[in-house]
Formats: structure tokens, C-alpha cells, sequence
């Protein structure tokens, strides 16, 4: 068995730059009131939470809940967990209670590590929790027991450490990471070391990420490839939960102030920060990297935030998803130079060449296990279908869930494909084109509609913020209806005259030609991850039983 475990590459990079920031949150210090940590500091309290964790009720390969906000605590705790041999499990607590109470019972964690508050959860709704043995508050401890991550940090270190970081396999389990459940129940992804060390390779080299820069972590997991990457990660004051709601100063003033380098964002977030830079006439030059990521790209988006940066800057849009990411990626250049204009005709969504390593196929779109890939379900260069990945950062399973990894993956006598659950299709150049969602896919009398090239030719008109498509009715028989969430300047113009001018758009593009219903929505739904994804099954819903009343 091959011994690798994904925290040690943050002790590496401890021993290469002991002294250069690894992170900064000055607007929430940690436990012990640090603002601002250096590679060697993170270092040493990682390993000396893993000591007194393993001191105490922990037990190497078991799986621990973390429920703590971004910032050094977080990090902290990761790497701790990684050093113990401990998994972090991990769900976005935006989904609701309910659905995040069934997903840390299905992780079956025998440990918590979080605020008060995910502790007084755990006590509200034991029968979620019962295989929870050790406990670690962060923050005050009230009647639960167990210890508080200042007790830990604060303590002595051991005479007789344990050996650190523990011994796991590279292919052993090191975080169970749930899915947004923005198109399903949410579901746990198994990510081993093995995987998390391709991803690093992956950002560095096919997102082009130097070591040495300073990195903005607008969103938390992302936060915490820096350490492995020699980034000093800075930590915005926002709510991660809420993207779309931050205050665009939150993440100005932090890139013009520290001098930020590479930041990740969701294109709800970017847009926002864009618009506010543009009315404010501010321009972001120390940017050099920026990675746009977490629902599909507008290519307006792309050109405006560009257009903030330096000429010699990059914008890169890769593509992935929880369970394989990044996969290929794309950048500004070719997006303004060549595919924005096919992306605005309806051509889907050019998401680049695999990264290396990486293989992407398209295969027949099927709703029912493919046990073996074979030659007679591939398709040709520019045909449409379902994606397929292989490569060593996509999760070989979800845990515990036999049925949903049958239908997710495809042996081939080689390995295994993973069903990325999108459609799209391959140019001859190698490039992949994003379609939607498969199961968000609209089957007609007339044939199957996707999301994204149908939804583009109506995202063209400037009194349109986006548009869904969605479907009413039975598949095969389903009804396609546009749902459009209007730009504010709607008010300068009649609801009937904009269908007017959408249903003239829908006959002159051949991919919309059987579409003539239109719906108004003041704000669409969306996931609660990157707050960017459409969340077109409850548009679904909506659409038919505003279709259902009298009039409609």
C-alpha cells in the first residue's frame, strides 16, 4: 500500500518558507487571538491539535462533522484532522436543517468539531447524532462535555508525540465532502489523499498558480489548497454561505489593500464585484489569476471583470464538479476571442481542453446503469450527450450509497468513468462544450432541448439578467416554457412587448423554434454552495402551477 497523507505538504511548505504568511483573517482571529499565522505557526498547531486529538477519544480513520466558520480556525482544523488520520466531514449548512441533519447522520461521524451552536444542534436532534463520541467546541463550552479547541491548542505539548502526520494510505478516505443537492438529494463524495494531492497538482499546474503570491479564499475548500500551493491566503470578511449577498467592498479592499494576486470566485460574486468596480471606476492590477467557478459562465461576466485587470492578467473558467474538479479549463483570451460569439448563438458553453491527466468522452444520454464503456456508446465530434471524466481527481464513489455510485460510474477494464450527471459535446479541437444538466433536460414531442445553448439566445437581450428553461408536463411530452429574470430597467417596458421581442429571438434560432411560453420571476432560486446555480426544479414546479391557473 502506497502511505501518503495530503497534510504533509503543508509541513513541506512550513519547511521551505517557515516565516511567509499562510493566512490572514484579521477580522476573526483564531482561539487563541491570532489575526495572521506563518507557514511554521500553522504547521505546529495543525500537528498540535492532531496530538491532543489523538490523545484523546479520537481514533485514526474515523470521520469527524466541522462546523466552524471560514477563517484560521477552519484551516487549522482541516490539517489537523488530515494529520491524525481523521476525515472532516463536511456539509453546506445554507441546505437547511433538515437536509444537513440527514447528511451528518449518514456520514455516521464519531466526533464534532464546531461553534456552540452545532453542538446545541446536536443536542436538539440526538437521534442524528448518536454514534458521536468525542466533542471539541470552538468557542465557550457550556453542559455537552468533551473539550474546546483553546483547552487543546493551549496545552502542553506531549513529551511523546505521536508520529505525525499519521501513516494513511494514499487511497484511504481523507474527507467526505457532501454535494449542494441542487439536482438531487445531497450526497457524500469520497475524496481520498490521493485525490486532493492530483488537485493540487492540477490548480498548479493547469490553473497556472505560482507559489509566493497571495490568494483571496472567497470560498473556504478552495482556502484551503493555499498552504499546499506557498500562497498566503487571505481571508475576506463575507458570509461564504451567501455569496451573492457580499458586500463587493468585502472583496475590493482586501485585493487593492493586500495586494492579492489569484482569487476564486462564483460567477454571481464576480459579477457583482465587477458592476460595483465599474460604477466606482476602480481597476484591481495586482490581480494575475483569477478562477471563475461553481455554475455555468456568462461570457459578459468574463468581459467585464477582465476588463478590471492588468493586460498581462488571466481569467480562467474550469470545469468540474464535487466529484472531480478541476477537469479542463479555459481562458479570457479564447472566451472573448472566439468562443463568446458561438456561446451567444447557442452553440452551449465552451469549458476547454481536459487538464493533463484528465480524459473527458461524450457518451448517449441514458437514465439507467452502463455496467461497461463501450465503442457503441460514444459520440462523435460534435454531437450532443451525456460527459464522462477519468482522472486521478474524481471520487471513485459516494459513501454508503451503492445504488447512486452504480449509476455514476462505468468500469472499463482499465479504471472507471465517472457520470458527471451534465451533457455537452466535444469540438474538433479537443474542446468541451457544456449543455446543462441532464436532468434538467426538456423532452418534447418535437426532441430534447438543453438548458444552456437555449437559455443563451435569449440572455442576448439587454432587458434580460438570465433565463431558465424548464418543462411542464410528463417527458417526452413536456412543454418547454423560458422563465425570464428581468434586468431592473424592465419597468421602461411593457411585460407583453418583451415577449413579443423573446418569441421573435425563439423563431429565428432553430434550438428554440417550438419555444413560445414566457414566465416573469422577480428573483430566481439558486444553489446554496456558489449561490449562482439556477434552481430549475423549483422553477419546474413554480411554471406549472402558474400554467395550471385560469388565463394562464
Amino acid at each position: 500500500m502506497t502511505t501518503f497523507n495530503i497534510s504533509s505538504l503543508l509541513t513541506e511548505s512550513a519547511a521551505k518558507w517557515p516565516d511567509r504568511l499562510a493566512v490572514i483573517a484579521s477580522h476573526r482571529p483564531d482561539v487563541l487571538g491570532r489575526g495572521r499565522l506563518t507557514y511554521k505557526e500553522l504547521d505546529e498547531s495543525s500537528s498540535r491539535l492532531a496530538a491532543g486529538l489523538l490523545r484523546g477519544d479520537a481514533v485514526p480513520g474515523s470521520r469527524i462533522i466541522v462546523m466552524v466558520k471560514p477563517g484560521i480556525d477552519f484551516i487549522t482544523i482541516i490539517f489537523g484532522l488530515f494529520k491524525a488520520g481523521l476525515s472532516p466531514v463536511m456539509v453546506d449548512p445554507g441546505m437547511g436543517v433538515k437536509r444537513m441533519l440527514r447528511c451528518l447522520a449518514e456520514g455516521r461521524p464519531s466526533g464534532i468539531i464546531g461553534l456552540p451552536i452545532a453542538h446545541l444542534l446536536s443536542l436538539t436532534a440526538p437521534g442524528y447524532f448518536k454514534s458521536i463520541k468525542l466533542r471539541v467546541t470552538v468557542g465557550r463550552r457550556f453542559g455537552w462535555g468533551g473539550r474546546t479547541l483553546s483547552e487543546i491548542m493551549e496545552a502542553p505539548a506531549p513529551a511523546d508525540m505521536p508520529e505525525l502526520p499519521f501513516p494513511t494510505g494514499a487511497d484511504d478516505m481523507a474527507a467526505l465532502l457532501f454535494t449542494s443537492g441542487s439536482t438531487g438529494p445531497a450526497k457524500g463524495v469520497v475524496y481520498t489523499h490521493a485525490m486532493f494531492r492530483a488537485q493540487v497538482e492540477a490548480i498548479r499546474e493547469g490553473l497556472d498558480i505560482q507559489e509566493g503570491g497571495i490568494d483571496l479564499a472567497t470560498f473556504p475548500m478552495f482556502g484551503l489548497f493555499a498552504p499546499a500551493l506557498g500562497l498566503t491566503s487571505v481571508i475576506p470578511d463575507i458570509n461564504a454561505a451567501k455569496p451573492a449577498k457580499a458586500d463587493p467592498r468585502s472583496i475590493i479592499e482586501p485585493i487593492i489593500q493586500r495586494g492579492v494576486t489569484s482569487m476564486f470566485a462564483s460567477p454571481t460574486l464576480l459579477g457583482n464585484v465587477a458592476r460595483y468596480a465599474h460604477e466606482h471606476h476602480l481597476n484591481l492590477p495586482s490581480l494575475r489569476r483569477v478562477i471563475l467557478a461553481g455554475a455555468p459562465v456568462q461570457p459578459r461576466t468574463v468581459t467585464a471583470f477582465t476588463s478590471l485587470m492588468s493586460a498581462e492578467a488571466t481569467l480562467q473558467t474550469p470545469y468540474g464538479a464535487t466529484e472531480g474538479v478541476p477537469l479542463s479549463t479555459i481562458s479570457n483570451t479564447e472566451i472573448i476571442g472566439e468562443t463568446r460569439l458561438m456561446t451567444e448563438q447557442g452553440m452551449g458553453m465552451c469549458v476547454g481542453r481536459p487538464l493533463t491527466g484528465v480524459d473527458l468522452k461524450v457518451i448517449k444520454i441514458q437514465d439507467k446503469a452502463i455496467s461497461r464503456l463501450d465503442n457503441e456508446s460514444l459520440l462523435p465530434v460534435g454531437e450532443i450527450g451525456e460527459i464522462i471524466a477519468k482522472g486521478p481527481m474524481v471520487s471513485p464513489a459516494y459513501f454508503e450509497r451503492p445504488q447512486e455510485t452504480a449509476l455514476s460510474i462505468i468500469e472499463d477494464g482499465e479504471g472507471f468513468w465517472r457520470r458527471m450527471g451534465d451533457v455537452g459535446w466535444i469540438d474538433a479541437r479537443g474542446r468541451l462544450w457544456f449543455c446543462g444538466r441532464k436532468a434538467h433536460r426538456v423532452i418534447t414531442p418535437q426532441g430534447t432541448l438543453f438548458t444552456i445553448p437555449c437559455e443563451a439566445i435569449f440572455n442576448n437581450h439587454p432587458l434580460v439578467r438570465r433565463s431558465a428553461l424548464v418543462g411542464v408536463g410528463r417527458p417526452g411530452s413536456q412543454r418547454p416554457v423560458i422563465i425570464i429574470e428581468p434586468q431592473t430597467k424592465l419597468r421602461e417596458m411593457k411585460w407583453g412587448a418583451l415577449v413579443e421581442e423573446l418569441t421573435a429571438l425563439a423563431k429565428a434560432n432553430p434550438r428554440t423554434l417550438t419555444i413560445s411560453t414566457f414566465l416573469k420571476c422577480k428573483s430566481f432560486p439558486v444553489d446554496v454552495r456558489h449561490n449562482a446555480k439556477i434552481n430549475r426544479e423549483k422553477l419546474a414546479v413554480w411554471a406549472a402551477d402558474k400554467l395550471s391557473k385560469p388565463g394562464a
